[in-house]
């Protein structure tokens, strides 16, 4: 995935899968902090190479009393402050082209949400900054048709770009993830495995997203079986008071767990 380039990034030798994670969205300095500091003991003790995840702003939210921020610049100086304080690379979702400039003076990696990845001004806009890009998979898109995606931002003057699956829409409420897609974007990019978003249930009645946590161990095992380069997952301390997304986050207790059976399971099949 050209880890080497990527600023900041340990266990860039190392032959785990990469791993993105974090909070949905920054809530605040000490809560990014605490996980920031907890992921990078783990991944350290793994050689699992990590980005620190975390969102400046929700924009998509189903109701309009939805928690959205604690303000852009006050998120971003936080995903800043992370980055140089435990040495990590850290990465943001934009939302609109202005985003995508002010969003690259503090992080490294400029994410496309699933739901705005065809938006051809976003994506040129965020190559541009000469960051890497991650084109989160639409919903709505078979894995074929992110070729073009990626081709937006490499036409822009920019290489580095990934794909990171996040389910496709089944129903009004219910997401899949079609593991045959996996070696067809793998042709085309770097391919990461989005866990958490993938077992969201959206569209409920009480406008706000649902989800199947207790899944997140099994599209996680199915992802490093079909062989994706990376693992996204949100993580929180107490999923239940998070403020956005915590019907399908992982528990921060239950990580370290998972992390070393999906890194055993990489390393049995790289040797057999």
């Amino acid at each position: 995935m050209g880890l080497a380039e990527l600023p900041r990034i340990s266990n860039s030798d190392s032959n785990q899968f990469l791993l993105i994670a974090g909070p949905c969205a920054i809530e605040g300095e000490d809560m990014a902090m605490r996980i920031a500091e907890k992921v990078k003991n783990i991944t350290d003790k793994l050689a699992i190479p990590y980005v620190f995840k975390g969102s400046f702003k929700k924009a998509n939210r189903s109701r309009l009393d939805s928690f959205t921020g604690i303000g852009d610049e006050k998120a971003l100086k936080i995903l800043e402050k992370v980055g140089k304080n435990f040495d990590l690379p850290t990465v943001t979702d934009i939302h609109q082209v202005e985003d995508a400039e002010m969003a690259a003076n503090y992080v490294d990696v400029l994410q496309i949400p699933a739901f705005l990845v065809r938006q051809t001004d976003l994506l040129v806009a965020a190559a541009k900054t000469n960051k890497y890009i991650n084109l989160k998979k639409g919903q709505f898109m078979s894995p074929e048709s992110m070729e073009f995606a990626v081709q937006k931002v490499k036409d822009s003057g920019n290489k580095n770009a990934w794909i990171t699956d996040r389910g496709t829409q089944f129903g009004y409420q219910d997401l899949i993830v079609d593991f045959r897609g996996i070696p067809v974007m793998k042709k085309i990019a770097p391919t990461v495995l989005d866990v958490t978003h993938s077992l969201q249930q959206p569209n409920q009645s009480s406008g706000v997203t649902g989800g199947r946590p207790e899944s997140i161990e099994t599209i996680a095992r199915a992802g490093i079986a079909t062989g994706v380069d990376g693992i996204f997952l949100e993580t929180h301390f107490d999923p239940a008071t998070a403020k956005s997304d915590g019907a399908n986050m992982l528990d921060l207790q239950y990580l370290e767990g998972l992390l070393t059976r999906l890194a055993g399971l990489r390393n049995y099949l790289q040797e057999n």
